[in-house]
C-alpha cells in the first residue's frame, strides 16, 4: 500500500499540468527585460501616444510646458499633467489637466474675457489588445473625453467631447521602437458634432543615444477636409531609472496651421517596477 501511494504521488508531481514551479506567461517571455519595455515610455511629447499599458499597481505622472507661436494663430503658452494608473484586466486609467497661460478673447455671459486658465479635465482609459505587457508588438485602444462642467469659465466644457485612438508599437532590436497612432476626436456627442470631428495620424521613432539619453522624432497629420502636417523632434535623459526629462521642438509644415512652431519641456515620474 505504501509503495502504491509513493508511485501515485510521484506520477502526480511529475505531470506537466501540475508542476508546482510552473512559470507564468510573463516569466516565459524572453522580451520582459528588454530596455525598450523596461525604461520609462511617456505619452509625451508630440502627437504620438505609446501603445504601452501600465501594469496593475503602477503609476506614472507626466508633466510638460509648451510654447506655440508663428503661423496664423495667437502665440500661446500651455501646461499639462497626465496621471496614468495601471488597473486590472489589462487596463490603464488616465486623467489629464491642462492650463492655458494666455489665449484669444472668448465670449461669455460676463462679456469678452481672455481664454486662459484651466482647460476641461480629460478622463480616459487604455485597453491592451496584445497578449501580454512586454510583447515586441503592442496594440491598444485608447478612449477619452473632456468632462462637462470642468475648466475655467472661458474654457469650460459644456458637453462630453469623445476621442479614440488605435495605438500600435513595434520594438526594433532591444532598445528602439516605432509607435503609430490613428484616431478621431469630436467636440460633442451629437450627429452634427461628427461632421466637425478631426482625424489624427502619426508615426514616431524613438531610441537610445547612450545608457541614459535618447531621441524622439515623429511625423503627424491632423484635420479633416484640410490636413495639417508636420514633425516633432526631441531629446530625453533619465538621471535615475524612475525619472525622465525631455526637450522638444516641432513645426507644422502644411495646412491652415502651416508655419506654427512649438517648443517645450517635460518631466515624467514612475512609481512601481
Amino acid at each position: 500500500m505504501r509503495k502504491t501511494t509513493l508511485l501515485a504521488a510521484a506520477a502526480l508531481l511529475g505531470s506537466p499540468g501540475l508542476t508546482l514551479a510552473q512559470n507564468t506567461a510573463e516569466e516565459n517571455n524572453p522580451n520582459v527585460d528588454a530596455p525598450f519595455v523596461r525604461n520609462i515610455r511617456a505619452d509625451r511629447p508630440g502627437q504620438t501616444i505609446t501603445a504601452q499599458v501600465l501594469q496593475p499597481g503602477r503609476f506614472q505622472l507626466e508633466t510638460g510646458f509648451q510654447r506655440q507661436f508663428g503661423g496664423s494663430s495667437l502665440a500661446q503658452s500651455l501646461s499639462a499633467a497626465t496621471l496614468r494608473i495601471g488597473f486590472f484586466n489589462s487596463m490603464e486609467l488616465r486623467v489629464t489637466q491642462g492650463y492655458r497661460h494666455n489665449g484669444p478673447l472668448s465670449a461669455t455671459e460676463a462679456g469678452l474675457v481672455e481664454a486662459r486658465g484651466y482647460a476641461p479635465t480629460v478622463i480616459g482609459t487604455k485597453l491592451m489588445i496584445s497578449p501580454n505587457y512586454d510583447t515586441r508588438t503592442q496594440v491598444a485602444i485608447m478612449v477619452e473625453s473632456a468632462v462637462p462642467g470642468t475648466g475655467s469659465a472661458a474654457l469650460r466644457a459644456t458637453t462630453w467631447a469623445p476621442a479614440g485612438r488605435l495605438l500600435v508599437s513595434e520594438q526594433l532590436g532591444e532598445r528602439f521602437g516605432l509607435e503609430g497612432n490613428f484616431g478621431f476626436s469630436q467636440p460633442g456627442i451629437t450627429t452634427a458634432d461628427i461632421s466637425k470631428g478631426q482625424f489624427l495620424g502619426s508615426l514616431a521613432l524613438n531610441g537610445p543615444l547612450s545608457q541614459k539619453a535618447g531621441f524622439f522624432v515623429e511625423a503627424f497629420g491632423y484635420g479633416r477636409s484640410g490636413l495639417n502636417t508636420g514633425t516633432t523632434a526631441g531629446l530625453y535623459i533619465r538621471p535615475v531609472p524612475a525619472m525622465r526629462l525631455d526637450v522638444t521642438a516641432g513645426q507644422v509644415l502644411g495646412g491652415t496651421a502651416a508655419g506654427t512652431t512649438t517648443v517645450g519641456a517635460g518631466l515624467t515620474f514612475k512609481v512601481g517596477n
